[in-house]
């Protein structure tokens, strides 16, 4: 899954500051993490609990990013001068 997510930025399919990048890294990790309770391994889970919490701000980030550009884009109201 990382690696297709990271495929698919260099192939430029998929944008750095998209939603899906945050969320496809982050599952991939999250899988990995999975995969190390059969034989755990100290450092790999060190580094995929670090993408994992960078993938998490990520998405957060993304989410109040969307947010902050709606809000700029709706036209401001008229306020009445009385």
């Amino acid at each position: 899954m990382l690696l297709g997510t990271y495929l698919s930025l260099q192939l430029n399919r998929i944008s750095s500051k998209s939603l899906s990048y945050s969320v496809l890294n982050g599952l991939g990790a999250g899988l990995i993490l999975i995969s190390l309770t059969q034989s755990f391994n100290l450092s790999a889970f060190l580094i995929e609990s670090a993408w994992l919490l960078i993938s998490i701000v990520g998405v957060i980030l993304t989410v109040r990013d969307k947010g902050n550009s709606k809000s700029q884009s709706e036209p401001p109201t008229n306020s009445v001068n009385q």
